[in-house]
């Protein structure tokens, strides 16, 4: 038996001819989780967890792996970065304005994805298509590109008053998502907000949103067996879980005992037996 033990990071993925591949990095080791499909892991949680910012023992992980005293001062961790639209850098109240010039005030993407629906979302430019595979879409497609998360944000609501933002994450768990073609439906929503776009190219240029033309990209995941029925493991609640892995999905490992979402787990410690 092997085992490796560190603090819980996001999963890392690599895309490659439409297949994703996971790695799973505990501290400065990475587990290639490719090799163990099919075979049986075991997650234990030491009980420990660790800000992922300050390194300072918490007995909660808020915003996904941070303590609270850094997730009320990081600008990652505002709530504009979950509603980018409520940005409030112009207003001189940005809790890191250096972090917001190097991580808002860069290209940004509106897109469409199919996570057993269609949804809108944004990502920067560097986070695709990270950003699709950890949403669990199988299809996703650019349909905007603009110079800032501000603006993107306001696309986005834009969007939203005819599709959802949200993923269904237990319809998404549950096995891949009936193809939709992006490319008409993005012809048929983009029209339904010609008036929204005139305003922000009024407010912030006449090239601050530039219409895209891109192919739909098609994202499969390594699942060997589909749940019917979602039922969800918490370190919280059993320390030690696991059991035959059988896939990977979003952010998800499939067990045959359960599913669980390790990024809401990120800066636990836990040692991986397999």
């Amino acid at each position: 038996m092997t085992q490796i033990t560190g603090h819980i990071r996001k999963m890392t993925s690599a895309l490659q001819d439409g297949q994703v591949t996971y790695q799973l990095p505990l501290d400065d080791q990475l587990l290639d989780l490719m090799p163990l499909i099919g075979e049986h892991l075991i997650l234990e949680h030491s009980g420990n967890i660790h800000c992922q910012e300050c390194g300072k023992k918490t007995k909660k992980s808020y915003s996904q792996g941070f303590c609270y005293p850094c997730m009320t001062k990081l600008a990652k961790c505002d709530m504009c970065i979950m509603k980018p639209e409520t940005c409030h850098f112009d207003k001189g109240t940005c809790r890191e304005p250096q972090w917001g010039e190097d991580n808002c005030f860069v290209p940004h993407y509106v897109y469409l994805a199919n996570t057993t629906a269609i949804k809108v979302g944004i990502t920067r430019h560097t986070q695709i298509p990270t950003r699709w595979i950890d949403q669990g879409a199988n299809q996703a497609l650019p349909i905007f590109k603009v110079s800032s998360r501000l603006q993107s944000g306001l696309v986005e609501t834009a969007l939203k008053e005819f599709i959802s933002d949200k993923t269904n994450w237990r319809n998404m768990l549950k096995g891949k998502a009936d193809s939709i073609d992006l490319k008409q439906r993005a012809h048929e929503l983009i029209p339904q907000i010609e008036e929204k776009l005139s305003e922000l190219q009024l407010r912030f240029g006449a090239e601050a949103v530039e219409r895209l033309d891109a192919d739909v990209v098609e994202i499969d995941y390594p699942v060997t067996e589909y749940p019917t029925k979602i039922s969800s493991l918490n370190f919280d609640k059993t320390p030690r879980l696991g059991g035959t892995l059988l896939g990977i999905k979003g952010q998800y490992l499939y067990f045959d005992t359960g599913v669980i979402n390790l990024r809401k787990f990120t800066s636990y410690e836990i040692t991986a037996e397999y």
